[in-house]
């Protein structure tokens, strides 16, 4: 069995026709560490990961997953990697503990290491309950039906674990428990963990390095501090009842500060040490006769540093397109 935990991609391209949904992507991913891998909506993130799992070939370009060939070696690569996907593929006719039994047995345990492994990963996530056992899945809140489908990705204790969006959807509550499995895999089991997500919190909270990709095409990559540390110390924003309003008092204080960044109805301001000019700010923009509903100075953070890789915020309906789930 390979020793390696490491996820290296180099030049990885899939294309649909004429359309490169990933192109050229190289990256490695460190033995032990959680890589969190963003992008707007049709970046080519999830199929990255649907490359990366064997799910899908790449058109050109090579990946090693656990020193495993994606392409030549896809068995080893599943045997050793856990995956937990966008859309929860469980049987809702079916009870936790009888999904995770089977699950254990296509992957050699005995009967009896089935079932107790089945119950041991049902106390990890917070799914050991009696009544909790006896219900069938279909029947699970959203939230359950997430901790369950990282419960199937566990079952054969891989090296190396895909999360793709694993907290879509969850309340704040139900986010943060996975947020603790994920950080208790990691640190215990020194799992590799490759975790895409929408939410930015989430990739803050939880990797070492980032990459954000765009178009198919990585544009940027780093420790999340050191990315945030690379737009400087201060922002100054300021939020207008409309984009005109915006768009004009980026014209009149563009020239007072480092680098203004337009994002619908907000103006965002950074420069070193943005807190001094922030009474010349609001005199200039009463001075104009613009009338700011927010004005607010904070450190950079993620979404400062998407909004400068990819001209947007992170999309605040997908974010929310879900309903909340316990």
């Amino acid at each position: 069995m390979s020793e390696s935990r490491e996820i290296i991609a180099e030049n990885l391209i899939k294309s649909y026709g004429k359309f490169n949904a990933v192109d050229g992507v190289s990256f490695r991913v460190k033995d032990g560490e959680i890589y969190g891998f963003l992008g707007p909506n049709g970046a080519g993130k999830s199929t990255t990961v649907g490359m990366l799992t064997t799910l899908s070939v790449p058109t050109s370009g090579k990946a090693t997953v656990g020193g495993y060939d994606i392409a030549s070696q896809a068995n080893d690569v599943r045997r050793i990697s856990g995956v937990t996907l966008q859309d929860v593929g469980l049987d809702p006719l079916m009870k936790s503990t009888e999904l995770l039994t089977i699950q254990g047995r296509l992957f050699g345990l005995t009967a009896k290491e089935a079932a107790m492994r089945a119950d041991e990963l049902l106390e990890i996530v917070s799914l050991s309950e009696p009544e909790v056992k006896k219900r069938p899945v279909g029947k699970y809140s959203g939230g359950m039906r997430r901790r369950l489908d990282l419960a199937m990705g566990l079952v054969h204790q891989p090296q190396i674990l895909f999360l793709d969006e694993p907290t879509t959807g969850l309340d704040p509550a139900s986010r943060r428990d996975i947020w603790a499995e994920v950080r208790r895999l990691n640190r215990e089991l020194g799992m590799t963990i490759f975790l895409t997500t929408q939410y930015l919190e989430e990739a803050d909270e939880l990797a070492d390095r980032i990459s954000i990709i765009v178009k198919g095409k990585i544009a940027i990559e780093g420790a999340p501090s050191e990315l945030k540390a690379s737009l400087g110390s201060e922002s100054i924003n300021v939020t207008f009842k409309d984009t005109e309003a915006a768009a004009r008092a980026e014209s009149l204080l563009v020239s007072m500060v480092d680098r203004a960044q337009l994002d619908r109805k907000m103006l965002r301001l950074y420069r070193a040490g943005a807190a001094e000019i922030v009474p010349a700010v609001v005199t200039t923009l009463t001075a104009n006769g613009l009338n700011p509903t927010a004005l607010t100075l904070t450190q950079p953070t993620l979404d400062d540093v998407f909004l400068q890789v990819t001209g947007q915020t992170m999309d605040d309906e997908a974010q929310n397109s879900a309903e909340p789930a316990a």
